[in-house]
């Protein structure tokens, strides 16, 4: 439930001006720079966007999965559709504060942790990052091969984790690792808090990106990296696998509504484009089949943000909801790269040109079928789940 509907709104409608007044406009910046411009990440912590689902109880706003879903999915009411209408770097800068960087704390991890890391998640203070990807584990996340191995009060982390999300400026890590050589499997993994000046934490160069521009990625090598054993997440060992998928359950949802938002944001560029441009004496929106393109993807982000919103609820509702997030994720991040595809399709030729939004958005959408689970992984998630329940 929306706990308070009015307090929601005013909040969106203030994050709904910071898009149109402060973001869009910086959009083409940000892609030329490939960073986001410090003045704008200054404004990103004063508003409070590092805290958005961090309980208020550790300095955050506290929004609900509900909430957080919604805030990207009703136009100009909701926040992360606001967030969505603009380049995705812009999100990605917090949005591991809110999700995969600290919500592996937030669910599993001891009070000390929580007291010691989260208020300053949630301020901006730090910029956090979570390592599970590995050069030869990637969607197959159990055999992934970076150890940990006790060592009095410490352990001592040998691997490689890949594409890791901010990796390049993070200052807290969450760290998947195997701590029982003799468990190849998921049971063999814990979970760790790495801060990012611990020797032996040692960062590759930026990765150069199909898109994305401004949102950074890089290698993150442990090399004989010794970290607390007070920083294992929850204090013991093993639980480091749980730990992960209950992190990418919700942050699937959270990109789900993400693809939302950007679907809705080319659905309006196109539509704009086309009552401008004349073909054949009469205005692109005028003809059936553009028509066409532009009613099948108003619909596709209409069916997007219903399965989100119902997601969410039942998330709130206290529902396991693995199957449905993986159907949201599934769905979603298909959509929204038939709904840029159109996008480019209903500009012509200038939907090919960098000077218009549909292009570099058509480059930035194709990550979402990719990250937080591939859709194929989702595919198998689901048929898993529903043989699973049917036995």
């Amino acid at each position: 439930m929306i706990r308070d509907p009015e307090l929601l709104n005013q909040l969106v409608d203030t994050i709904a001006r910071f898009v149109r007044e402060r973001l869009i406009p910086n959009e083409a910046r940000l892609a030329e720079e490939d960073a986001v411009p410090a003045e704008i990440l200054a404004e990103m912590k004063e508003m409070g966007l590092f805290g958005l689902s961090i309980p208020e109880e550790y300095g955050g706003l506290g929004l609900t999965m509900e909430e957080e879903a919604l805030v990207a999915m009703e136009e100009e009411a909701l926040v992360a559709m606001e967030i969505g209408k603009t380049s995705p770097a812009f999100r990605s800068v917090f949005g591991t504060n809110n999700g995969i960087g600290a919500q592996g704390i937030l669910i599993d991890g001891t009070e000390e942790q929580k007291a010691k890391y989260v208020p300053r998640l949630a301020t901006g203070e730090i910029l956090s990052s979570f390592c599970l990807t590995e050069p030869d584990s990637g969607s197959d996340a159990a055999s992934l091969r970076t150890t940990a191995v006790r060592d009095g009060d410490h352990y001592v982390l040998n691997g490689t984790k890949r594409y890791i999300t901010n990796g390049p400026e993070a200052d807290l890590f969450t760290v998947m690792a195997r701590t029982d050589p003799d468990n190849k499997g998921a049971g063999g993994i814990s979970a760790f808090i790495v801060e990012g000046n611990t020797p032996g934490l040692i960062r590759g160069p930026a990765d150069n990106k199909m898109g994305q521009k401004g949102a950074h990625t890089c290698d993150i090598i442990f090399d004989n990296c010794r970290v607390p054993a007070e920083n294992i997440i929850g204090g013991k060992e093993g639980q480091g696998f749980k730990t992960a998928m209950k992190v990418l359950d919700r942050g699937r949802l959270h990109i789900s509504a993400v693809c939302v938002g950007v679907a809705e944001r080319l659905v309006e560029e196109s539509l704009r484009y086309t009552m401008e441009r004349k073909q054949f004496g009469a205005p692109l929106a005028e003809h059936q089949l553009v028509q066409a393109m532009l009613a099948d993807s108003k619909t596709e982000a209409y069916a997007g943000k219903t399965m989100v919103m119902d997601a969410a609820r039942r998330k709130d509702d206290g529902e396991n909801v693995s199957t449905l997030a993986s159907c949201c994720k599934l769905f979603c991040a298909e959509m929204v790269g038939r709904v840029a595809d159109r996008a480019v399709q209903v500009h012509g030729g200038a939907g090919y040109m960098s000077e218009y939004a549909v292009e570099r958005f058509y480059r930035d959408v194709r990550l979402f079928r990719i990250y937080e689970g591939t859709t194929q992984i989702q595919q198998l998630v689901i048929a898993r789940n529903m043989v699973r329940e049917a036995s």
